[in-house]
């Protein structure tokens, strides 16, 4: 009888241990990505959650000029100061063109501005459902070579292609 108690105990165990270990894999894990400057400098970092069916962008970033900055996602995994052209262009897994008021449709790394204060400071919340952290996923941000988080000098305006007249690139974060 002893021994048929220890063995339902142990099933019991076993099974509560997998299913805490089934949920746990199935919470979401965020990804924190330093972001530096033109010149090298770490000035802030993203941190990137996927939730259902969205990736969730956490953006906390100093010594910007202040003002609207566009972001988005670029096709490689490289920050290489000062310009971060090594970046590539932008994330476009379906081949679309830019702007989210494009007609032709969008970038599926097309993120909206962000706005910097006046102390030269900024933490935004962004949410993208044309990205994913899943592997394998031909929008994912986490394929070979990986994709970068940049921020341009001036704000999107939603229509020009190829990046929305958002001038230069001043800051940037590898996600791989």
């Amino acid at each position: 009888m002893k021994k048929i108690v220890t063995l339902i105990g142990l099933l019991f165990l076993t099974q509560s241990l997998g299913a805490a270990m089934a949920m746990a894999s199935s919470e979401p894990s965020a990804l924190l990505i330093p972001i530096n400057n033109g010149e090298g400098k770490q000035i802030g970092s993203a941190q990137l959650v996927q939730k259902a069916d969205k990736v969730f962008i956490h953006i906390e970033a100093e010594q910007l000029a202040p003002g609207t900055h566009g972001v988005h996602f670029h096709n490689i995994g490289k920050c290489e100061a000062p310009d971060f052209k090594s970046a590539g262009d932008h994330f476009n897994p379906m081949s679309k063109q830019h702007g989210f008021n494009n007609p032709k449709g969008y970038h599926s790394g097309d993120l909206p501005n962000i706005e910097v204060r006046a102390d030269r400071k900024v933490s935004a919340d962004i949410a993208s459902a044309d990205v994913t952290l899943q592997q394998g996923k031909a929008n994912s941000l986490l394929k070979e070579g990986g994709t970068a988080l940049v921020i341009h000098e001036k704000a999107d305006d939603y229509v020009t292609d190829p990046s929305g007249n958002s001038g230069n690139r001043i800051a940037c974060g590898v996600i791989n």
